[in-house]
């Protein structure tokens, strides 16, 4: 059998972690042929919540899990981590800023940074789900130099599940048609999904939905606005989609990346596209089984340029909030 190798999450307790857990147990994720140790990490008062966890994974007596460890402990949650999957943030309450917000979590990520990079193992790779998860990771990044900032990522996938879906309902195809949907900027209500880019069985999007003012009105402002939705449907906010967005990410990471397609992650910016180095921003990318690389050469038009324009202004009015958690 192989090593196990160390998964670390982060609000391990909570409906995310719930829904992602099994599935990382089972095998779904890193593979039938590979054990997995857990590293499940939560705040003090999640720890009662957290042993029920515990015992409800080792009720399932998956083959392939390992062990599994319950902390509070950052250091040691984070000891020999090959995946680290940071899920746990404060979320945003009534009349709190977004900034209030920032605030708050981006102390949170400062010390999971500095333990990733105390005590991860060499081949470290990390996935920033809670939100806002750009932000997040970019505090995170920062605060674990010695980690290569290809390692840190943050979740648009579920941006682009949820463009992939719209766009199917709207063309009466399937997801699964669809091809080459990049979000672009920031997972937040001005991210940008590229549906000019986009294929729908090889064919561009407009082969099939035709109808322009919906693609640049209602198709975006679904996509953009479709976590708010879900909240005021159940009254709770997205965990099942979110959890298999998150694994999805993790796979597609993993993988190769067909030559026909790309997927949406946020990743540090090399420059391309004029994009700040360094800013943690959604492109499209396609990954050799090791590193995400970002697709170039991709043909933004004027109209998609000034979306990408104002998701990009976000990002940096995020990060000039938490300027001062940024080292120098």
């Amino acid at each position: 059998m192989k090593s196990p190798l160390v998964v670390s999450i982060t609000g391990a307790a909570g409906q995310i972690g719930y829904s992602l857990l099994p599935r990382i147990a089972s095998g779904q994720v890193f593979g039938y042929d590979q054990p997995v140790a857990l590293r499940l990490i939560e705040i003090e008062p999640g720890m009662k919540a957290l042993a029920g966890v515990v015992m409800e994974l080792n009720d399932c007596a998956f083959p392939l899990l390992e062990s599994i460890e319950a902390t509070s402990d950052l250091d040691h949650g984070f000891s020999g981590a090959n995946w680290a999957l940071l899920v746990g943030s404060v979320p945003r309450k009534a009349g709190m800023e977004r900034k209030d917000l920032l605030g708050i979590n981006g102390k949170i990520f400062i010390g999971q940074g500095q333990a990733i990079e105390r005590n991860a193992a060499d081949d470290i790779n990390i996935l920033v789900v809670g939100n806002p998860c750009n932000t997040n990771c970019l505090i995170a990044m920062n605060n674990a130099p010695g980690v290569p900032q290809n390692r840190w990522h943050a979740m648009t996938r579920l941006d682009e599940n949820r463009a992939k879906s719209a766009l199917a309902e709207k063309a009466g195809c399937h997801s699964r048609d669809i091809t080459k949907l990049a979000i672009w900027g920031n997972h937040s209500s001005t991210l940008y999904p590229d549906f000019e880019n986009a294929l729908i069985n090889g064919d561009p999007v407009g082969k099939y939905i035709p109808d322009r003012a919906w693609l640049e009105g209602d198709f975006i402002k679904d996509v953009q606005q479709r976590g708010a939705a879900i909240i005021a449907a159940r009254g709770l906010s997205s965990a099942a989609s979110a959890a298999h967005a998150a694994l999805e990410t993790v796979m597609s990471l993993r993988e190769t990346t067909p030559a026909e397609d790309w997927h949406s992650v946020a990743v540090a910016s090399d420059g391309s596209y004029g994009v700040e180095k360094g800013l943690i921003c959604s492109f499209p990318t396609r990954s050799d089984g090791k590193t995400a690389s970002i697709v170039q050469g991709v043909e933004l038009s004027d109209f998609a340029k000034a979306k990408f324009q104002l998701t990009l202004n976000e990002l940096l009015e995020e990060k000039a909030m938490v300027s001062e958690l940024l080292p120098k």
